[in-house]
């Protein structure tokens, strides 16, 4: 197995390519973004182990973020490689147009719901590139959690784990005795990947994020190739870090609604990120949305018909006797687990 690492300067830093490459068979987990840049960075890259794009038999996707599948089409183009994604993304990687519309007529309510300046929605569709930013599709073969693929004499496992995206999936292996996962965004070794945001589709992006962690947790990786960055040598620990932060912030959102007078979901989001550019102006209100929507669920807070939040009776008083600055996600209004 090899890392790529290729160029990006948008999200999370470099993006990561695996080649696993078996005698019998050439296989890629991601494929970067599609630029030209990007393209010839891993044409090179390819070029270093005598291979080419039509050497590529196999195309395994993590989830539909353009970071990720943006060569698909273009590989399989040269090869004819076989692109695999969770049936969840596959119809965006497609590039099928209805569900390209979908993802935009819920974006637009969603910036609605969240009360997103005109100026800083003009901002973000200036920085946001839909599918025109694909050089092709690619034909994709679905799979749902659970599917094995054998590559040469390796047999990787999906694992679905939603919320940063809706077909998000690590896919686990054997890795010379160790127990590993490519884990594209579902785990990253610095940033905390975006929930709410980064795909609109998720109903309860929170909620089903923590579950995947908590299922990474479990799952006990002796190590984890991200889809940005380095190796990640402690997966669990990892894991439980993103988790305890997530709790810290939902501390966060509840103080800016007792501190703020019945905020939008904008106004929570100024109050976590201040003012934001670019595509964090879909990430920064989406996560508040996450974390409100989730509180909202537990009965913490109350959303009123003007979309504007308040704090659910009692809590209030339980946050100013809190020291600790966090929210178990679990908790409901009563204090009990859920």
């Amino acid at each position: 197995m090899e890392r790529i690492p290729l160029d990006n300067t948008v999200f999370e830093g470099r993006n990561d390519v695996y080649l696993l490459d078996e005698g019998s068979e050439t296989a890629l987990v991601d494929v970067g973004d599609p630029t030209a840049s990007t393209r010839e960075d891993l044409r090179a890259a390819l070029a270093a182990h005598d291979l080419s794009f039509a050497d590529v038999d196999t195309v395994l996707l993590t989830h539909w973020h353009p970071d990720h599948i943006g060569l698909a089409g273009v590989v399989q183009a040269a090869g004819g490689a076989t692109v695999h994604v969770h049936e969840a993304d596959a119809p965006l990687v497609a590039g099928d147009e209805a569900a390209w519309d979908a993802m935009r007529a819920t974006q637009h309510r969603r910036f609605e719901e969240w009360g997103i300046p005109d100026a800083k929605r003009d901002e973000l569709r200036a920085n946001f590139h839909g599918p025109e930013a694909f050089e092709a599709f690619a034909d994709v073969t679905p799979f749902s959690d659970g599917a094995t693929f054998d590559i040469g004499t390796d047999t990787l496992r999906a694992v679905h784990v939603s919320g940063h995206a809706a077909g998000l999936c690590l896919f686990e292996f054997d890795d010379d005795g160790a127990h590993a996962a490519f884990t594209g965004d579902a785990l990253l070794p610095e940033y905390t990947p975006n929930v709410g945001g980064a795909d609109v589709r998720v109903e309860h992006p929170l909620r089903d994020y923590v579950a995947g962690l908590e299922r990474v947790a479990a799952a006990d990786y002796d190590v984890a190739w991200p889809g940005h960055r380095d190796r990640i040598d402690d997966p669990t620990g990892r894991a439980r870090e993103i988790i305890t932060h997530h709790e810290h912030r939902a501390w966060r959102v509840l103080d800016a609604v007792r501190r703020l007078d019945e905020p939008d979901t904008w106004a929570v989001s100024a109050d976590l990120f201040g003012d934001l550019h670019g595509v964090h102006i879909l990430h920064g209100p989406g996560e508040a949305d996450a974390h409100l929507r989730h509180l909202a669920e537990a009965g913490v807070v109350h959303r009123d018909a003007d979309r504007r939040y308040r704090l659910a009776d009692g809590i209030a008083a339980r946050l100013a006797g809190r020291s600790d600055e966090r929210w178990p996600l679990t908790e409901g209004a009563d204090g009990e687990r859920r």
